[in-house]
Parts: structure tokens; C-alpha cells; sequence
């Protein structure tokens, strides 16, 4: 078997701002790519199958996350730990939590399809799913999940490739995997009419592609970074680090989903066609914030690599940027959502009264995007400093706490779908007030420092 040299990245040197583009620019095509995954499936379901299958596939986004964004924010932890450790030049730490965020993700895959299997249909059930959208969207769930090992496990790999710096090979891989799930989604649904089954074959099928080239890449690598599957070891330490990192994340995500599937079930209680109109929302809303989400991706890792070589001012000014960056980037995307969301919608869903329902909901949320970037980025530069913590609990006592309060109650007095579409930039300003306090008063950029010294 040949060697492969390592991409990894070394964010410590070079110019600030140059250096988080080179990283984050194939963030963001591969967070393109994986974003064609849902709007592949959502695109052909809603132009070959029928409505309840659009709704099917679409409303079950914040339910599939409930289950492996958990997983995948304790992986993220691992991630932190990784880029600390390669900033500092300390391989050998390295080499351990490479191999104990692995074993942990073997471990997670396992967990997640079991939780999601048994789960999936009492979850519909409280969520209020209408009776003719129940079949497609048990059917949908079943298969994704049967197949989530695939998912976790290229996250997995894809975390600990863009700690070292390497976030070229994952997009080329997500390359060739979309493809993939595109002809797959055609093949399944729209020749041979497997409808919502075919959709999540296809999108399984093709994330293992993915999942199978990033470890195999992993295991022939040469140097910092390679996996040894015969030296997969449980490590305490560094086990425990991945959980203080990664499991405020995994929280996070989880009871966000929680609250998101809350606001689903308001949603859904407008019938299916206000399940269309946002499920369609949400796929542009998904391609729009893409270049955001890339920024706040990759802040962590270079926060992680500059803390760790004790490189303080770049570490600020590296956050500065990415903030600053974000916000305007955001902002600029809005406005042009909120001027094209009837033509946008109209891609992935031609029925006029979901058209209606989501461009009224995309009109209330869209120029609001600089906030939600603003949050996301301040907690990706928490994250990367180890302070985990201070997003987890601002983002549920928001993002779940607040949002689900004000949806639940103030529907029970005024019964309007705008009241729905307020709870998000309401949420997104308050945790932005929060950020910004915590981010200006705070020694963030000695957090690892201090812990050191304690220790």
C-alpha cells in the first residue's frame, strides 16, 4: 500500500486573513456538497413524487439532527483537542486523540443508529405529523438511519482532517459522493419510483463512498495524522478532554433540535403545506448561510493552532476577521433572499400556497442573517479557546428555552404563522447581546493557559 504525504495545515504563520480563506474556502464547497445531499433528495422527491413526500422529507431535518448532531458536537470537541495539540508540535498527543476521537466515533455510530431506529416513530408521533405524511416520513427516518454510521463516521474523519489543517481532501471526496447521490436520487426515485425510500438509499449509498475514502486517505497517510486501525486504544485522558470539549457541543445540538422540533410541530399544526413552504425555506436558507458557516467552521481550528503555540494577538485578530467578516457576508445574503425568495422557493416546490407560507417566513427572517452570523461566529472562537460551555448554555437558554416559550404561548393568543417566523431573530438577538458582552470582557485568549497552571 502506497504512503501519502499529510495536507496539514499549519495556521500559526502567514497572513491572518489569507490564511483562514485558504482554509475556509473549501469548507465552504464542501459544505455546499453536503448541503446537495438534502436539496437533491428534496428536489427530486418534490418534482417526481407528490406533496406529502416533499413534507416527508423535508420536516425531518431538525428530528435526524436531534439524533447525530450530538455525536457530531463531541466530535467537534475532539477537533479542539487535535488543532491545541498540532499547534503546539505535540505529535504524540496528537496521534492519541486521533485514534480516541475515532474509537469514539465507532462507538457513536453503533448508539445512533439504535437510538434512531427505536426513536423515529414515537418522535413523529409527538411532534403531530398529519396522517398522510406519517407512512413517507417513518420510511425516510428508517433508512437514514439504518445507514447513520456512514454520516458519523466521515464527520469523524472530516473533524480531525480540518484540526490538522486538511480541508481539501474531504471536499474532494464530497465530490465524487455527490455526484453519486445525485444520479442515485434520480435512478431511485424519479425511474424506478421508490419516492421517499429512494431518497434515503441514495443519500446513505453516497456518504459511505465518502466515509470509506476519508478513512482509507486517514490510514495510508505518512506522518502526523495517520490512522492505525490495529492501534485503536481507549485513552482516559484524552478520552476525557474529547467529552469536556465536545459534550457541551453535543448538548447544544441535541436540545436545539429539541426546541426546533418544537417549533416543527407548531409548524406542522398549519398542515402540509406550511410544512412545504418552510421545509423549502430551509433548503435555501441552507445554500445561503453556507459561506457563514464555513467562516465560523474554521475558526476554531485556527483559534485551537494559535492558542496552542501561544500565539495570543494572531489569535485575536484571527477572530476579529472571521467576526467582521461573517457579519457582512451575511447580511449582503439576506438581502438578496429577501428580494429573490419567490423564485428561490419556487425550485423546490411549485405549489402556490407553500410558496405563500415560506416567502412570508424568508421575508421576516432574512435581513436578520447578520445576527444569527454573529452568534455562530463568537462561538466558534469560544469553542476554539476551550470554552465550550458559554455557547452551550447561551444557545439553549435562547435557541430552546426563549424560542420555545414565546412560539407556545404567543400562538395561544394571536394564531398567526408570523408568529413562528419572529421566534428567530428574536432568539438570534439576544444570544448575540450575550456573545458580544462575553467576548469584550473576557480573557478568552489565556483560557488553555490557565487550565494548564490549575492543573
Amino acid at each position: 500500500m502506497s504512503k501519502m504525504k499529510s495536507n496539514s495545515r499549519d495556521l500559526t504563520t502567514g497572513p491572518i486573513g489569507r490564511g483562514i480563506l485558504a482554509f475556509a474556502i473549501p469548507l465552504f464547497l464542501g459544505q455546499l456538497l453536503q448541503q446537495l445531499y438534502n436539496v437533491a433528495d428534496a428536489w427530486v422527491v418534490g418534482n417526481f413524487a407528490n406533496n406529502n413526500a416533499f413534507a416527508a422529507v423535508s420536516s425531518t431535518g431538525s428530528m435526524v439532527f436531534l439524533i447525530i448532531g450530538f455525536f457530531n458536537g463531541v466530535a467537534t470537541g475532539g477537533g479542539v483537542v487535535i488543532s491545541k495539540y498540532f499547534g503546539a508540535k505535540n505529535y504524540e498527543a496528537v496521534d492519541k486523540a486521533v485514534h480516541t476521537n475515532f474509537l469514539f466515533g465507532i462507538i457513536a455510530s453503533v448508539l445512533a443508529t439504535v437510538v434512531g431506529l427505536i426513536a423515529a416513530p414515537w418522535l413523529l408521533t409527538i411532534m403531530k405529523t398529519p396522517d398522510e405524511v406519517m407512512p413517507e416520513s417513518l420510511t425516510y427516518l428508517r433508512i437514514y438511519f439504518a445507514g447513520v454510521s456512514t454520516i458519523i463516521m466521515y464527520n469523524i474523519g472530516m473533524a480531525i482532517m480540518r484540526a490538522l489543517g486538511d480541508s481539501i481532501h474531504p471536499l474532494y471526496y464530497l465530490i465524487l459522493s455527490s455526484i453519486v447521490n445525485v444520479i442515485l436520487d434520480l435512478l431511485f426515485v424519479a425511474v424506478l419510483g421508490w419516492g421517499v425510500a429512494g431518497a434515503g438509499t441514495a443519500t446513505v449509498i453516497a456518504q459511505g463512498i465518502s466515509a470509506v475514502m476519508c478513512i482509507a486517505r486517514m490510514c495510508r497517510l505518512d506522518g502526523v495524522g495517520k490512522l492505525k486501525l490495529s492501534s485503536l486504544k481507549y485513552y482516559p485522558d484524552f478520552m476525557g478532554e474529547v467529552i469536556v470539549q465536545g459534550l457541551p457541543n453535543g448538548v447544544q445540538n441535541s436540545v436545539i433540535s429539541i426546541g426546533n422540533m418544537v417549533v416543527q410541530t407548531n409548524i406542522n399544526s398549519f398542515g402540509s403545506y406550511a410544512m412545504s413552504g418552510v421545509g423549502a425555506y430551509s433548503k435555501i436558507e441552507g445554500f445561503a448561510f453556507l459561506p457563514i458557516t464555513s467562516m465560523s467552521i474554521s475558526l476554531p481550528t485556527f483559534i485551537g493552532q494559535n492558542l496552542g503555540a501561544k500565539k495570543y494577538d494572531r489569535a485575536k485578530k484571527g477572530a476579529a476577521f472571521g467576526i467582521i467578516s461573517g457579519v457582512a457576508l451575511a447580511e449582503v445574503i439576506g438581502i438578496i433572499v429577501y428580494n429573490f425568495a419567490p423564485q428561490l422557493l419556487r425550485f423546490f416546490v411549485n405549489v402556490d400556497e407553500a410558496v405563500a407560507i415560506g416567502q412570508g417566513h424568508a421575508r421576516i427572517i432574512s435581513l436578520f442573517f447578520c445576527l444569527l452570523a454573529f452568534s455562530h461566529c463568537a462561538a466558534g472562537v469560544l469553542r476554539g479557546c476551550g470554552k465550550s460551555i458559554v455557547p452551550m448554555i447561551t444557545m439553549l437558554a435562547f435557541w430552546c428555552g426563549v424560542r420555545i416559550t414565546y412560539v407556545t404561548t404567543t400562538l395561544h393568543f394571536i394564531p398567526k404563522f408570523s408568529v413562528i417566523s419572529w421566534a428567530y431573530p428574536l432568539t438570534w438577538s439576544l444570544s448575540s447581546i450575550v456573545f458580544l458582552i462575553f467576548l469584550l470582557k473576557s480573557d478568552w485568549v489565556h483560557t488553555f493557559e490557565k487550565k494548564k497552571q490549575k492543573a
